[in-house]
This record gives structure tokens, C-alpha cells and sequence, in this order.
């Protein structure tokens, strides 16, 4: 584990602002969670995509010693409104979000920004578009990054999981009964699967670790999700494990320790305009 830089917390919400001022003098590091409020199905709670976040990151921090920002718990989530409890924002309501906390950020001096996003693919257009435009335009000299599972653990996702994943899967079910254990109604974990060939054609994604095979993008609403997924989950989750979640997790968390390692070193163009 790396020197900390003395301070109490990794957490920015758990500091005073002349903390944080003292971690800017030697870093300029920090994560910010991105996660959401959504169903996930009958096993899994409506922030599980959050915890995913939160846990990544406060391990990252753990062993890097950098600053974490306090979670996002809202994102985009408006196919899941079918499904009590579900609250959703919309992309472009997302976007602004995104770009006022970055501007906060970079105005204080944060200037490598890693963005762990939770809500697997569904959040990266909106977060994606935020930092695309914001370092076109506006922050030049911030380095902005994304970190999401779907493209970090595709290698260890195919040596743990036995069903496809999608979600509500056994992967993230599986993580956050790792981390957070009374989060998960392990007697509820179910076999069911969405037939996704007859619901959106053979070209659908219907492995999100999946690859190999040609995939078109069908958008799909609340209404027609409560019809096909009648328990919000889309793949089978009956294979979950804390044992899996740990495996899972602890790659993902390796991958992004290696990432801001090197991101303390690095000397090249991206943000140093």
C-alpha cells in the first residue's frame, strides 16, 4: 500500500477543504464513482452499480493513496422505470453533471481524472460525451479517463462466469456479495435468462463480455423491458458467488492500481497543454 499523504480519509467528503489543498501540493489524482439507482432484479439492490463503484475505487485508493470523490448515485437508468424504485436521469441531464463536477475538480487543480463507472455501458455515452467535449473545449491541460468492467475484465470474466452475462448477472451479483454480502437475497437468485435472439434478433449483444460475432444496438424502453424481463433480470444468476466476486473484483481493482501508477509518471501530451 502507498504512503497515503498523511491524511485522515481517501475519502474528499471526509476531509476539510485545507486537506485537500495539502493532498494538491504533491497529486492531482483523483476517482469519482459513477453509478446508479436502478432494479436488479430480485436478488440484487437498486445501488448495486454504485457499490461496484465505490468498491473499485476505495480499493484503488487503498493501495495508490489517492483522493476519491463521493459517489454519483443517479444515472442513466430510464429502461429500468418500469421497476419500483428505479430513478433515472436524463443523458443530457448526465452530461451537465458530469462536466460541473469535472469543472469543480479541475478549477481546484485536479488535473488526471479517472471516471469508474459502475453502470456498465449504459452511463459511458453520457459520461463519454461530457469529457470528450470538456477536453476538446474548455480543459486541455485535464487528463480524463473512464474505467468500466465491460472493457477491463473481459479476460477474467470468461474464466469465472458460467451463464452470459447481462444484467443482473452473476458477475456484478457475484461482486457485490463480495463486498457488501447483506446487499445480495441470495435465496432469490434465479435461472432466468432473457431469449434475447427473439426479443431483439440474432445480431444482439447478449454477452457483455461476449465477442466474436457481429452486434447491432436495438434501443428498447421501460414499458417493452417489464414485458420481456418481467423480474429485471436478463441473464441467469443461480452461478453467483462471493468466491467469483472476489476473483472478478480484484482483477479490476490490479488493472486500475497499474493504470494510476503509471498515470503518476506520466510525462506525454494528453493534458499537459
Amino acid at each position: 500500500m502507498e504512503k497515503q499523504k498523511s491524511l485522515k480519509s481517501f475519502w474528499l467528503n471526509e476531509l476539510t477543504w485545507e486537506e485537500v489543498a495539502e493532498y494538491l501540493k504533491e497529486d492531482d489524482i483523483v476517482l469519482v464513482p459513477v453509478g446508479s439507482t436502478e432494479e436488479h432484479g430480485p436478488a440484487g439492490p437498486l445501488g448495486l452499480d454504485t457499490y461496484v463503484a465505490i468498491a473499485l475505487a476505495e480499493d484503488v485508493a487503498q493501495k495508490t493513496g489517492v483522493l476519491v470523490v463521493p459517489p454519483l448515485w443517479f444515472g442513466d437508468s430510464d429502461h429500468h422505470l418500469g421497476f419500483a424504485g428505479t430513478i433515472s436521469l436524463r443523458t443530457e441531464t448526465l452530461i451537465q453533471v458530469i462536466k460541473d463536477v469535472t469543472r469543480s475538480l479541475a478549477r481546484h487543480g485536479f488535473r488526471k481524472l479517472i471516471f469508474i463507472n459502475g453502470h456498465k455501458k449504459a452511463n459511458l455515452p453520457a459520461i463519454n460525451t461530457a469529457l470528450k467535449d470538456l477536453h476538446e473545449y474548455e480543459l486541455p491541460q485535464v487528463l480524463l479517463a473512464v474505467v468500466d468492467p465491460v472493457k477491463i475484465a473481459g479476460s477474467i470474466a470468461s474464466k469465472i462466469k458460467e451463464h452470459k452475462e447481462h444484467h443482473a448477472g452473476e458477475l456484478e451479483i457475484s461482486e457485490v456479495w463480495y463486498k457488501y454480502p447483506k446487499l445480495i437475497r441470495q435465496e432469490k437468485l434465479t435461472k432466468e435468462e432473457v431469449n434475447f435472439e427473439k426479443v431483439f434478433s440474432p445480431f444482439f449483444q447478449d454477452d457483455l463480455f461476449g465477442a466474436g460475432k457481429p452486434t447491432i444496438d436495438i434501443m428498447w424502453n421501460s414499458k417493452e423491458q417489464k414485458e420481456f424481463a418481467p423480474s429485471g433480470s436478463f441473464s441467469a444468476s443461480d452461478k453467483a458467488s462471493s468466491q467469483k466476486g472476489k476473483k472478478y473484483h480484484d482483477y479490476m481493482v490490479e488493472v486500475v492500481v497499474q493504470f494510476v501508477r503509471w498515470l503518476k509518471a506520466y510525462k506525454g501530451p494528453i493534458g499537459n497543454q
